[in-house]
C-alpha cells in the first residue's frame, strides 16, 4: 500500500503539506516524479515547479534527495519504509491545477501527489484532512475517491486501485453549497463553491435529463456508480475537465439559475452552462473509456500525440448543445443559434484552410494549447472544426442508412470495442467503424473532412432536413454570429479588447484593412478620423465611412505614436445563423434532434 497524507497547511499562504510512505522501497533507491501535464488538457504545464521544501528520511534517518530532472527526485537505498515530505504551492485558479485560500481548498492529484516510480499499479490510500483553526469547523470535503473512513461530504480516508486512478478524481474542500438527484439509478452529487445565488433544485432538475440522455444513448448500466460535478463559481469564470465519475468547472455566476428567473426559460448565459456540463459528462464515455491507442496508458511525462482528439473534443462539443434540444431543454432554434455560433467561430479564421483537424489534434501540445496573435490566421480548433466534423458525419450515416443508423450507433460500437474492452482506439480507427455503421465505403467522406482543408457540405446536409444556413456580414465587434440581422458595418477586420488608452488590438485577421495598411497585433488604436477611438465606440466611427474610403488611424505601437491610412473594405460574411425553413423542420430534421414539439 502506498500511502498520502495530504492537509491545507497555511491556507493564507497557498500551501499544501503532503506526506507520502513508501513501505517497500526499490532495492536500488527510491525515485518518485510527478507528471508533466493532466490528461484532458494537452500542454506541459511542469506541476513540479510548485513544489517547495521537500525532504525524506527512512526509520526516523534523513536521506539525501538528489534531483534527476525537472520533475523527478531520488533517495539512496534504505531498509524499511521511505517517507517524502514535501509542501505544493497552491495558486492556480483554474480545473487544472490546485488552487488554496482561506475560502477554498481545490487540487488535482497530478498536482500534489508524487508517484513513486515501480509502484505506480499498487493500492493507495490518502488521508485528507482539514485545516486547522476554528476558521475552517464548517469546511465540506467533495471527491470522486472511495471512502474508506468519514461521513459522506467529510474530511478522511480515501482509497485508489493505483496511481492512475488516484489522480484522477480532483477534491474540492470549503464551505460550499451541494444538492443531489439521481440519474437511471445513479447518484448525482452537485457542489457549488464561491458566492452564488444558484437555484439548485431546477439545477438538479435540468442536469438529471441530459445525463439520462447520454447513460441511455451509449446503454445502461453507467460505468460508475456514483458522480460529482463540482463548480467554483466566479465573477467570469468558464472552464471544465473531465474525470472518471466526476468533473471540475468553472463558470460565472450570472450564468447559473438564479431563483428569480422565469419558470422554464434558459437564458443564454445558463444554456451555455448546461452545455458546459454536458460536454464534460459526456467524456464519461468519449476520452475517459473510449481513449486513443497513444493514452492507453498515459504517458505523464512528456508529449503525447495522436490526430484523434477531433474525435474525442469535436465529437463530444457537438453532443453536448445538440443533447439540450433532444432532452426539450432548450427548443430547436436555441440549439440552431448555438450552432450558428460555432459556423461563425470556424469561418472567421484563415486557419481552417491551412490546418486540418487531424494536424490540430497532433499539434495541439504546441499549437492549439500556446495560441498566439496569429492563431486565428494560422490554425482551426479540433474542437470547433471537429464538432461540424461530428455534425457532417451524423447526417452523411443518417443519409447513407435511410436515417436507420446515425453517429449515436458509431459511438455505442465505440463503445464496445474500445470503451468496455479497456484497448486504445488506433489512430485511423473510427472510418472502419463508421464504415461498418453506414455499410459502404465512406473513404471520399473522410478524406475530406480530416485530411483536407476544403469546407464542409453542411448547407446541403441540413438543408435536407429543413434547416437553411445563411451567411451575413457581423454587426460589430462583439457580434458572435447565430442570429439573423442586417449586414454589419465595414469593419477595421480585427479583434479588440478595452486598453486605458483606447482600443488593443489582439488579432489583426488576414485580408483585413487593418493589416493591409500596417496595422499588427498589440497596437493600441486611439483615434479614428481624429476622434479619440475606444473599444465601445470603433464601429460607431466606422459606420461613417463608405467602403473604398480612406480614414486615418493613429495607434501606439509600444510607446511610438503611428499614422496609419486604412482603406475601408466591406465586411466579409463570415457570419452564421440557421433558420428553421418555412415548411418546418422534415421529418428527418425531427428525427435528427429528437423533437417532437412545434419548432
Amino acid at each position: 500500500m502506498i500511502e498520502y497524507r495530504i492537509r491545507p497547511l497555511r491556507p493564507e499562504a497557498h500551501l499544501f503539506e503532503v506526506t507520502l510512505t513508501v513501505a517497500e522501497p526499490t532495492p536500488e533507491g527510491q525515485a518518485f516524479t510527478l507528471p508533466a501535464w493532466i490528461p484532458g488538457s494537452y500542454m506541459i504545464r511542469d506541476f513540479a515547479r510548485h513544489l517547495v521544501h521537500l525532504e525524506a528520511s527512512c526509520q526516523g534517518e534523513t536521506l539525501p534527495v538528489a534531483k534527476i530532472d525537472k520533475q523527478t527526485w531520488q533517495v539512496p537505498p534504505c531498509d524499511g519504509p521511505v517517507q517524502l515530505h514535501y509542501h505544493v504551492y497552491a495558486w492556480d485558479l483554474s480545473v487544472r491545477g490546485a488552487h488554496l485560500d482561506t475560502t477554498h481548498g481545490y487540487f488535482n492529484g497530478t498536482c500534489v501527489f508524487l508517484a513513486p516510480m515501480g509502484h505506480e499499479d499498487q493500492p493507495c490510500e490518502v488521508e485528507i484532512e482539514a485545516p486547522q483553526g476554528p476558521a475552517y469547523l464548517g469546511w465540506h470535503l467533495a471527491t470522486g475517491l472511495p471512502r474508506l473512513t468519514g461521513s459522506e461530504l467529510g474530511f478522511g480516508r480515501f482509497r485508489a486501485d493505483n496511481y492512475d486512478a488516484l489522480i484522477d478524481h480532483p477534491v474540492e474542500m470549503g464551505p460550499f453549497e451541494y444538492a443531489q438527484f439521481e440519474a437511471c439509478g445513479v447518484p448525482h452529487w452537485v457542489v457549488m463553491a464561491g458566492r452564488h445565488k444558484t437555484d439548485m433544485a431546477r439545477l438538479c432538475r435540468d442536469l438529471k435529463p441530459i445525463c439520462e440522455h447520454h447513460i441511455r444513448m451509449f446503454g445502461e448500466p453507467a460505468p460508475m456508480d456514483r458522480y460529482l460535478f463540482m463548480t467554483l463559481v466566479t465573477g467570469n469564470g468558464y472552464g471544465g475537465l473531465e474525470h472518471r465519475n466526476s468533473t471540475s468547472l468553472m463558470c460565472a455566476r450570472d450564468d447559473l439559475p438564479k431563483r428569480t428567473d422565469e419558470p422554464g426559460k434558459v437564458r443564454d448565459g445558463y444554456r451555455n452552462y448546461l452545455g458546459l456540463c454536458s460536454h464534460e459528462y459526456f467524456h464519461t464515455w468519449n476520452i475517459k473509456r473510449i481513449k486513443p491507442a497513444a493514452f492507453t496508458p498515459f504517458d505523464l511525462s512528456r508529449e503525447v500525440h495522436t490526430e484523434l482528439l477531433w474525435a474525442f473534443e469535436g465529437i463530444t462539443s457537438y453532443y453536448d448543445d445538440l443533447s439540450l434540444t433532444r432532452t426539450g431543454l432548450i427548443a430547436p432554434q436555441s440549439y440552431l443559434e448555438l450552432l450558428g455560433q460555432t459556423l461563425s467561430r470556424v469561418y472567421r479564421g484563415q486557419g481552417r484552410h491551412k490546418q486540418t483537424v487531424t494536424e490540430s489534434s497532433f499539434d495541439a501540445w504546441t499549437r492549439f494549447y500556446k495560441q498566439d496573435e496569429n492563431a486565428p490566421n494560422a490554425i482551426v480548433s479540433y474542437y470547433t472544426k471537429g464538432s461540424l466534423v461530428a455534425l457532417a458525419l451524423d447526417l452523411t450515416l443518417r443519409n447513407l442508412t435511410d436515417e436507420k443508423k446515425s453517429l449515436d450507433d458509431l459511438m455505442r460500437l465505440l463503445w464496445a470495442r474500445y470503451g468496455q474492452t479497456g484497448e486504445g482506439v488506433p489512430e485511423q480507427g473510427i472510418q472502419p467503424l463508421a464504415e461498418e455503421v453506414a455499410g459502404c465505403d465512406m473513404s471520399d467522406f473522410f478524406e475530406q473532412a480530416l485530411y483536407s482543408t476544403e469546407d464542409l457540405p453542411l448547407a446541403e446536409l441540413l438543408a435536407e432536413r429543413g434547416v437553411e444556413l445563411n451567411w451575413r456580414s457581423a454587426a460589430g465587434h462583439g457580434d458572435n454570429g447565430g442570429k439573423p440581422g442586417k449586414d454589419g458595418i465595414p469593419n477595421l477586420g480585427v479583434r479588440l479588447v478595452a486598453d486605458p488608452m483606447g482600443a488593443k488590438i489582439v488579432v489583426a485577421f488576414e485580408q483585413g484593412p487593418a493589416m493591409a495598411a500596417g496595422l499588427s497585433a498589440g497596437d493600441v488604436i486611439i483615434a479614428v478620423d481624429g476622434l479619440h477611438a475606444t473599444q465601445s465606440n470603433i464601429d460607431n466611427l466606422m459606420a461613417n465611412f463608405l467602403p473604398g474610403e480612406n480614414v486615418e488611424v493613429h495607434a501606439f505601437r509600444r510607446d511610438e505614436l503611428m499614422k496609419f491610412n486604412v482603406t475601408v473594405a466591406p465586411s466579409e460574411p463570415s457570419t452564421a445563423y440557421l433558420t428553421i425553413a418555412k415548411g418546418g423542420l422534415t421529418e428527418k430534421g425531427k428525427a435528427w434532434l429528437h423533437w417532437k414539439g412545434n419548432e
